[in-house]
């Protein structure tokens, strides 16, 4: 299988019911806000801001944000809640000579080539400055994972193989924790470069986690008869176990600091 970032068509799916994706997928916790302004950044800089949920977060902290995304139906929704965006694939935007005090991306660092991620990042990075890339991992209760995981053995096998069942099953991370770290170490203009782990939980109905999980890449590629098909059948399993779902969220933040000087090395071959 490609890696993730190669798959385009999941990449740019998102933006076909931006307003759902908008609504349905979930927060990141104070926690981490807190810390990531614990270094007083103003100028914050959202790699794949999709509808603004992070940039949000960091405007009410009073920092001046840009986004950068390449949906335009993502970036207008963002737009509407006071977001600057540019659009644009984080790999070939134009910095224009800027540079910023934090670089961050939330639930979208799995979708940039690491390695012309890493180099752009830095570039336009301040010496001493961070870097953060955060996304949450759903998992369940002993009770609740095998009555859905045996929905998708039937109706969508193929998920439980791919890299993006996390919020369907608990079962893989977002692309990235380990060797996301090791490609940041490895980049040679990172340091102290470390894992935070952000730990919280939410109780959804029926119809709040069926819409937080239709918004998932792999669901929205399906056929739509088959995307429906596989949501009413989660629906009657959730009625099985009594109408909700908790999911035990860990937000893991992937991060480092900008080294003086030094300029990004490849951690792949290039083809």
């Amino acid at each position: 299988m490609p890696p993730l970032h190669q798959d385009r068509r999941r990449a740019c799916s998102f933006g076909s019911d931006a307003e759902l994706y908008d609504r349905a997928r979930p927060d990141y916790p104070d926690a981490l806000i807190d810390d990531l302004m614990a270094e007083e950044p103003r100028r914050v800089l959202d790699v794949g801001c999709g509808t603004g949920k992070a940039a949000r977060l960091f405007l009410a902290r009073g920092c001046d944000v840009i986004g950068v995304e390449p949906d335009a139906s993502m970036a207008s929704v963002a737009r509407r809640h006071g977001v600057v965006v540019e659009v644009a694939s984080f790999e070939e935007w134009a910095p224009g000579g800027r540079s910023f005090e934090l670089v961050a991306s939330g639930q979208a660092w799995h979708w940039i080539d690491p390695d012309l991620g890493l180099a752009k990042a830095a570039a336009v990075l301040e010496p001493g400055r961070r870097f953060a890339a955060f996304g949450n991992i759903g998992t369940y209760d002993l009770e609740t994972r095998p009555v859905l995981r045996a929905v998708y053995e039937r109706l969508a096998p193929d998920f439980l193989t791919q890299g993006g069942t996390a919020a369907a099953l608990g079962a893989v991370s977002l692309g990235g924790a380990d060797p996301g770290l090791a490609a940041l170490r490895a980049s040679g203009v990172f340091e102290r470069a470390e894992v935070r782990e952000y730990r919280w939980s939410r109780v959804y109905s029926a119809a709040e986690w069926l819409a937080q999980v239709s918004t998932h890449s792999n669901h929205r590629v399906l056929p739509a008869d088959h995307r429906a098909r596989l949501l009413d059948e989660l629906r009657r399993a959730i009625d099985e176990l009594g109408g909700t779902v908790t999911i035990h969220y860990e937000t893991d933040l992937m991060t480092g600091l900008r080294r003086a000087g030094g300029r990004a090395r490849s951690s792949s071959p290039r083809r």
